[in-house]
């Protein structure tokens, strides 16, 4: 299996990008992950990063919550690149991506874990890149990893206990994020 902390830090650094081209208008607009507005995807980025480094450091992640609740409005590229920032120092180690890690769906090797959250960001930024109108053009490879990834982890059909929808079909020529959303069980905005 492919090292998952190259593309994770590249898909970390195109997020912290993103991250910086919100305006506080826009935090109340809907993301195709349609329980969240566009604060509330912030929150649970911030905050799913911070679990993950958490699980990388040898932590109980499961006792991290997964939103940032104490983040203002105008603070949230900073607490994202904190977060990132220690969750890459955790996962640096061939020993941390060796090691068992609890996960809400069982216990599982880092390098494991580490690939889930990399489905995880790369979702949540074409979640975010949605929501926000597409402010940025989005890297392929991490989207191309997360979706292999996706397929090889998730069943085609239903998914009782895990936390992506159903898949669908995905739109005629849908590039790496539409066919990953699609398989998360997403639909763009538009």
């Amino acid at each position: 299996m492919t090292d998952p902390r190259p593309v994770y830090t590249r898909a970390t650094a195109q997020t912290a990008a993103l991250i910086r081209t919100v305006r506080p208008e826009q935090l109340t607009g809907p993301t195709p992950c349609t329980e969240y507005d566009v604060r509330t995807l912030l929150s649970h980025v911030v905050g799913g990063t911070h679990r993950l480094a958490v699980l990388g450091e040898g932590g109980d992640g499961l006792a991290v919550r997964m939103f940032a609740d104490d983040v203002k409005d105008d603070d949230w590229p900073q607490a994202y690149e904190e977060a990132r920032t220690r969750a890459l120092a955790a996962w640096a180690s061939d020993e941390s991506m060796a090691a068992t890690v609890r996960e809400p769906w069982g216990e599982v090797l880092g390098r494991d874990a580490l690939s889930s959250y990399v489905i995880e960001i790369v979702a949540h930024t074409w979640d975010l890149s949605e929501g926000l109108g597409r402010p940025l053009e989005l890297d392929p490879e991490p989207a191309e990893f997360a979706l292999a990834a996706a397929r090889a982890g998730l069943p085609d059909g239903p998914r009782e206990g895990l936390p992506f929808d159903a898949a669908r079909p995905a739109p005629e020529g849908a590039d790496a994020y539409g066919q990953l959303a699609a398989w998360l069980g997403r639909e763009p905005l538009s």
